[in-house]
């Protein structure tokens, strides 16, 4: 059988484990595994080389660990975050598809993404003046400039205004408007720092007035799986979709529509939900993006856009591809249709797992 295993438990880890080491001391090699809750009945786990640092901020438990199958991944309030090896699938889908649609984006503002990697897709669009980011953790955002080097060059980019602030009152103090807002958040858990900015309240008074008029705003919006998409995704995309009203639409087009040949699909929408599969998240992932100019472009269109506005290669997406990503089955389609609930704060929907707030 072996040697024993050490089992890493949700939001925290084994029982011999209870001090916070720095990065230096957990260096050492041993075999444990990680947990993380994927619902009540449903845990995931990976193996591990190496805890790289375990600890916690004003706001958030926070982990980088070394694992076998996924490299080096981040795990805050005990959800990864991002993972080494497929971190691209989620950071490439949270943000080319916004500058992809707009007609010339100059500016983005990113609430959260403490780690960089939606400010280093963003900064590699040529038409991109300046990117804000602007995460309330600044002890994420330390730990991850000196430890995730895939992203140092973003840090360092002259076109980065990096801002340590809660997003929402640094929106508001802002005078400017942008072109792009991206919600690069932590995912709603209750107890948590970010649930309040998923709410129809924060989109409406807050957030919609700081975009352009022809702006566009997109989140990461949690699990879309078969069986996890109820848990906040639907009502995300249904909350949104109480804020940003396309006025040429008719109501009923008011729903994804798409047309598929050998060279041309097209989307009429003014709120967009698409998915794509995150290996290290053991589900499908979902998005939402929203204006109110109607988003119509068709897959050559995005080819065409990749090729003249983008630096380097892109290793997930493609026109057909993100096309497709929109493209929901009969299950999740039908929910997203038929969802009522509105995020607020008084009557918000979390996924499992708890934040900081929780503890005491």
């Amino acid at each position: 059988m072996g040697e024993a295993v050490e089992i890493f438990y949700p939001n925290g880890f084994c029982n011999g484990t209870t001090k916070n080491p720095t990065v230096d001391e957990t260096h050492q090699q041993f075999d444990s595994w990680y947990e993380e809750t994927i619902d009540e009945d449903l845990k995931w786990s990976f193996a591990l080389k190496s805890v790289l640092y375990k600890g916690a901020s004003e706001y958030q438990d926070i982990a980088l660990l070394d694992t076998k199958r996924f490299g080096k991944v981040l795990v805050i309030d005990g959800k990864m975050q991002s993972a080494e090896v497929d971190e691209f699938i989620y950071h490439e889908c949270l943000i080319h598809p916004a500058l992809f649609f707009h007609s010339k984006p100059k500016t983005m503002f990113i609430m959260g993404g403490g780690e960089g990697s939606a400010a280093r897709e963003a900064l590699r669009h040529k038409s991109i003046d300046e990117v804000v980011m602007c995460d309330i953790d600044e002890e994420v955002v330390n730990f991850c400039r000196r430890y995730l080097t895939v992203n140092r060059d973003a840090f360092c980019n002259k076109k980065l205004n990096l801002v340590i602030n809660d997003a929402k009152a640094e929106l508001e103090k802002r005078t400017e408007k942008f072109d792009i807002i991206v919600g690069d958040l932590a995912d709603p858990v209750e107890g948590g720092p970010c649930y309040q900015l998923y709410t129809k309240s924060f989109y409406e008074k807050i957030l919609k007035p700081k975009l352009n008029e022809d702006g566009i705003f997109v989140t990461q919006a949690g699990p879309a799986g078969i069986f996890t998409h109820k848990e906040v995704f639907s009502s995300i995309y249904n909350t949104i979709r109480q804020v940003f009203k396309c006025k040429i639409l008719k109501p009923n087009l008011r729903f994804l529509y798409n047309r598929l040949n050998s060279k041309i699909c097209v989307f009429i929408a003014d709120v967009l939900a698409y998915t794509a599969h995150v290996p290290s998240f053991a589900d499908t992932w979902g998005w939402v993006m929203a204006s109110d100019q109607p988003f119509s472009i068709g897959a050559e269109e995005i080819e065409k856009r990749i090729a003249e506005r983008v630096d380097g290669e892109l290793l997930y997406l493609n026109g057909s591809s993100f096309l497709s990503s929109a493209t929901m089955n009969k299950t999740v389609y039908l929910s997203l249709l038929n969802e009522t609930h509105v995020y607020t704060e008084e009557n918000a929907r979390f996924i499992p797992g708890h934040g900081l707030g929780n503890h005491f």
